[in-house]
């Protein structure tokens, strides 16, 4: 790892790196807030995914978390949200929904995607394994949370690995990518034509045959232009409802999908998380 910056905030330190990744097959950087406690030893972590376009320091700059995070004494940890460089491929007719900053984090099995695109392994492995040998992190005791496409990241990898998380939240999650524009253009870019690989990157799916109820929260703002067509929360509060997985899902009066809606319910977010790290 090599240090990028380095700034102070509310008694802790917030720090980015770069590396090389044997996973994505490329320079990453990522950005980790060490609140105060920890030079007194390790902590639990959360880890946030950001949605579409988005790098390592959108939540870092706009979200206001870091005093939240140094009040219970939580790291937090921002990946970026997909692999970089001149030689990773993008999306050929350069939209800003697939290829660069738009990883979706799963781990690609069709070309010219597959060398560099398995956000889902750099995300459940490779990066913790960093983080866990660098920082005073407490690897026992991991949280996960996003927004938009980092929502459906957030959920899918928590219910698919129940055994590492103890707690999911998201904002703006896109729930059923099976479903909708957004999910339909990267799952069968990434992951090709044969809709059954798609299930396990599906949080409508998953919930549906989950048998670890992990404490779920989400935000959704009613006022998200992207809520009818993309994000589709009606479709979660049904897949749960018939699965009986209990989860709270709060619809957030006149927000929308932006960062200042992020900021408004983020201490609410980590308290959540808080308490079930037990801090």
């Amino acid at each position: 790892m090599e240090k990028t910056s380095e700034n102070k905030v509310f008694g802790g330190q917030q720090l980015q790196y770069k590396h090389s990744s044997d996973v994505l097959n490329c320079e990453m950087s990522f950005s980790v807030f060490l609140p105060p406690q920890a030079e007194a030893g390790s902590l639990p972590v959360l880890y946030w995914l950001s949605g579409l376009t988005c790098n390592d320091q959108n939540f870092v700059t706009k979200a206001g978390a870091q005093q939240y995070a140094a009040k219970y004494g939580i790291a937090i940890v921002c990946p970026d949200t997909s692999p970089r460089g001149k030689d990773v491929p993008d999306d050929p007719e350069e939209h800003w929904d697939f290829g660069l900053g738009a990883g979706f984090y799963v781990n690609a099995t069709q070309k010219p995607w597959l060398r560099n695109y398995k956000m889902y392994d750099y995300v459940v492995a490779e990066l913790p394994e960093l983080v866990n040998s660098g920082f005073p992190i407490d690897s026992t005791q991991v949280a996960i949370s996003g927004h938009s496409m980092g929502g459906h990241g957030a959920l899918t990898i928590a219910l698919n690995n129940p055994e590492i998380y103890k707690s999911v939240s998201a904002f703006s999650p896109i729930v059923a990518p099976s479903q909708v524009p957004w999910g339909n253009k990267a799952l069968g870019n990434y992951l090709g034509s044969n809709k059954a690989a798609w299930k396990k990157h599906d949080t409508c799916e998953l919930v549906a045959r989950a048998s670890q109820h992990l404490p779920l929260l989400i935000d959704q703002g009613d006022a998200d232009s992207f809520l009818e067509e993309q994000l589709r929360t009606e479709l979660l509060q049904a897949a749960a409802e018939q699965a009986g997985y209990p989860m709270t899902i709060r619809m957030q009066s006149g927000y929308d999908h932006s960062y200042f809606f992020i900021a408004s319910f983020i201490e609410e977010h980590i308290a959540f998380h808080a308490e079930a790290l037990n801090v």
